[in-house]
Order: structure tokens, then sequence, then C-alpha cells
């Protein structure tokens, strides 16, 4: 649960607020003063701070203009000045005493999401970032227009349907999108449909009003009025149940939400960005999806190629996937060898770019020597049965070991032959002698 500071020069404010957060499964510190709350450490170890305006001292401001999380500004002095002044300064939002205890415990649930969201995002950010410079994965011009197309889009409010294969990178295809968009200073808020049970789905989405159901015992914002100007990312949205479908229909077409059990509708401010790896054509055809909700949501249709239509950019994400797999296990980066990149090109990649990252990671983990030869892949794509296409038949494992032995076995030493092969003398000797490979 989040960790919250209180600021308050009243210690029967801060002992009120405490209790109250705390009952709520809130993690809460305390302080009397400015002073006080730069003693208890660096801010960027709470989530959020609440903070009284006017106090002795430094006033509440300070705290404002300083911390780099959310700060929400409470004060019995409540003018249009002072909340003007605050927001100004970066408070996230105000309140002004007496205030209700629910309002206030709504507000800290809904910033304390944005805020969980935003460092998932920052973190999503820096990793894609230092895994792939160019942000997508790959150089293939799809990719590229895709993101301009998107980002266009977003930026005229349309709605974005991408379509793609398991694995393709539609999320990250998504976020890029996002980040060349003027909507990357809102948040991104991403849920898997297929991931949240059917029962909890609207809830989830929509939010919820306290008593609606058994177990709703707070109100509960929904990750609609989460994305508030921002963008709603829906991956697998073909999992939707016809119910919810019908929902998030009315909530874009009349830019209000409805929470499960309430009767009042809420402006909400988002770009709905969809993903989905399945044909949704078919899935109206079948009764299975709203052909209402399809038209709706591609305002603008994606469709990011599988992993075998892009030619080089098999062994460029190879490569960096490499370097990132081997700066986590503090190895030296291996080289390719020829053979190995031939597999890898004709290769099918029907898991795509997730099959290509398990792929060299187990690579990483098992090649020795500097080099990663056909041993050190899967049977699959070394040539035991495995999806391999065009230009020519397969090679097995033991066919390659045998015709490398025979083919270099004159000219290398037994320990040079098996630094080529990717294994130790002793493997080395242990094969021969099993598939009878007498030395030249």
């Amino acid at each position: 649960m989040p960790h919250i500071l209180i600021v308050d020069d009243e210690a029967v404010i801060r002992l009120s607020l405490s209790r109250l957060l705390t009952r709520h499964g809130h993690e809460v510190a305390v302080a009397g003063s400015v002073a006080e709350a730069r003693a208890l450490g660096p801010w960027d170890r709470f989530d959020l701070i609440v903070t009284d305006l006017r106090m002795p001292g430094e006033d509440g401001l300070a705290i404002v203009r300083e911390a780099s999380v959310p700060v929400v500004v409470i004060t019995s002095f409540a003018t249009v000045r002072s909340a003007v002044d605050a927001m100004k300064e970066g408070a996230v939002d105000y309140l002004p005493k007496p205030f209700d205890h629910d309002e206030l415990l709504l507000m800290v649930e809904r910033i304390a999401k944005q805020e969980n969201q935003r460092r998932k995002s920052a973190a999503m950010a820096a990793d894609v970032a230092r895994c792939f410079p160019t942000r997508l994965m790959g150089n293939h011009p799809a990719l590229g227009e895709a993101v301009r197309m998107g980002a266009k889009g977003l930026g005229a409010g349309l709605p974005i349907l991408i379509c793609g294969e398991t694995g393709t990178g539609k999320e990250l295809v998504a976020r890029s999108i996002f980040e060349e968009s003027p909507r990357r200073m809102g948040p991104f808020v991403a849920i898997n449909c297929a991931a949240i049970p059917e029962a909890l789905m609207e809830s989830e989405l929509f939010g919820h009003k306290r008593g609606a159901f058994t177990g709703a015992d707070a109100d509960r914002v929904g990750l609609v009025e989460e994305a508030r100007a921002g963008v709603l990312f829906l991956d697998e949205i073909a999992e939707l149940s016809l119910t919810a479908q019908a929902r998030l229909l009315r909530v874009l077409q009349e830019h209000k939400v409805r929470r499960v059990g309430e009767n009042e509708d809420r402006p909400v401010d988002f770009v709905l960005v969809a993903a989905t790896h399945q044909n949704l054509e078919q899935r109206v055809a079948a009764g299975m999806f709203r052909a209402d909700l399809l038209f709706r949501i591609q305002g603008i249709r994606l469709d990011v190629p599988p992993l075998r239509e892009r030619g080089d950019d098999v062994m460029l994400l190879a490569g960096l996937f490499l370097q990132r797999a081997c700066q986590r296990m503090a190895r030296t980066v291996p080289e390719w060898s020829d053979e190995t990149q031939e597999l890898l090109r004709r290769y099918r990649w029907p898991g795509n770019v997730r099959e290509l990252l398990h792929v060299v990671e187990r690579a990483a983990l098992i090649a020795d020597g500097g080099w990663i030869h056909p041993p050190h892949l899967p049977p699959e794509i070394a040539g035991e049965g495995g999806a391999v296409g065009e230009p020519g038949e397969p090679l097995d494992i033991h066919d390659h070991f045998r015709a490398t032995v025979l083919k270099y076995q004159g000219a290398m030493g037994e320990t040079e032959l098996a630094k080529k092969l990717g294994i130790s003398r002793k493997t080395l000797w242990e094969r021969r002698k099993k598939m009878g490979i007498p030395r030249s």
C-alpha cells in the first residue's frame, strides 16, 4: 500500500489523519513542521505527501516546491488565491478544512494509483531506452510509420487499434506512440483484459461505489478515470465480455463514466489505444464482439508485422537482447557464428519477438568459448523438426557437429576446434567417440 507523509502543526489533525489512513491499509509517517519532515529523510521514499498550508516557520508551499512526489495541500484558510498559488507551485490537489473523510480517501487512492502508473511508465520507458535506443523493437519501416500515424491520431483524439500476432510487441508500439504524442505528459494506464476475471472487469475499468457489491468496502476509481489527460491501453480487447463492451462503447461515445453502483455520470478525458492478436471481424460475425464498438475503436488501425517479415530486424534485435542478457549475467558478449546467424534468419519465429528474446537469453546462458553456435539454439531452430523455411534444408544438430569436425579438424587443433563448436575439449572427445568420428 502507499506510504504517505502527513505534515501538520496541529497534533489532533495529524492523529486523526494517521488513524484514518492506517485503518484503510496505508503506511503513514507524521511531522509537525517542514523541518521535522526534512528530518525524516528523503521525501521520494513516500508515495504521497499531505501537508497543511500555513504552519509556523516554513509553510507548506516549501514542500510543494521541493518534493518530487505528489503533494496534496489542506488548510483552514481556504481561499481561491491560496488554492491557485498551491496548484501553480505544483500541488496535485487541494482540500479545505474541515474536509470529508471519504473525499480524502478517494483522493488519496486516485493520486496513489496515478503515481504508481507514472512510475511504471517511467520504468518501462527507461528499460525501453536502455535496451532499444531507437525505442521501437527494430528498424522496419512499417513500425516507424505506425508510430508516426498513431501519434498523429492521438493528438487528434482518435482511438487506435493495434493488430498483430502474439509476441510482436504491440504494447511497446502503443507506448512508443504515446511517447511521441501530445498526451505524453499524462498517464499511460495499461491493462491486459485477458488477465482480469470477468466478474471484476467492470469494477476495474469503470470503478465502483462503496457497497455496490459484496467486498466493495470503499469507493474505487476505475482505470478510465485514472487515464485522465492520458491514454488507456486495453491489451487483448477481444477478451472483454459483451456487457463490458457495451459500457465501454457508452464511455467512448459520451465521454462520461458511471461507476458501478452509482447513478451519477462523471466526465472523462482519455484516448483509447487497444490491441489484439485476434480477428475482430470474425468475432463480430460469431456474435462475440460488438460491431459498433469495433467501428468506434478503429479510428486508426495499425498492423504490426510479424518478426519473420522484418528481415534484418532479427539479427538487430538478437544483438540487443544478447547485450542485455550478458550485462545482467556479468558475462562477456559472445559472437554469433555464421551458421547460427543463418539459422536465426531462416526460422519462422511463430512466437515473434518474445520467442527471440527467450532463445537469445538461453544461448547467452549456455554458450562458452566466445561464440554462439547452432548447438546452443533450441532443437526447433537448430534443425530438429523446427519451423525453418527457405532457403535450403535445416541442419540436424548432430549433422552440424559432424560436418564442422570433418571440415576443420585437418586445419585446427582440438582446443581450437572445441572453441569453434562452443564446447569443451572433453565434450568434443566424448561426442567424437559416441558418433564414431576418428581424429584425422
